[in-house]
């Protein structure tokens, strides 16, 4: 996974028309598709740093990125099956990160 040292913020409307702010935590690919893993950030709650965030582990969810153009992306849900494959990989890509590997880069 790749990290991304500036922190990247939209805001979404939900099913019922309310704004939802989100924050990317990170991109990857899989089976040739690019997909971001998110979080949703609480009214007044700080986005997530590598030192860490208002909460212990966020909530995270995924969504597909698609190139619209050149300078923007959208955002497109995935399925619940898909979403559970999706946060394996993840989880597994994290703990091989931390698996001894303090102080590298």
């Amino acid at each position: 996974m790749e990290n991304r040292e500036d922190v990247e913020l939209y805001v979404f409307t939900d099913e019922d028309g309310n704004d939802v702010n989100v924050q990317v935590l990170d991109y990857f690919y899989y089976n040739g598709r690019e997909y971001a893993v998110m979080t949703e950030l609480a009214e007044g709650q700080e986005p997530w740093t590598e030192e860490g965030g208002d909460e212990e582990e966020p909530e995270i969810f995924f969504m597909e990125v698609k190139d619209v153009d050149d300078e923007n992306v959208e955002f497109l849900p995935v399925e619940e099956e898909l979403a559970d494959k999706l946060f394996e990989i993840v989880s597994e890509n994290y703990s091989e990160d931390f698996d001894g590997d303090e102080g590298e880069e």
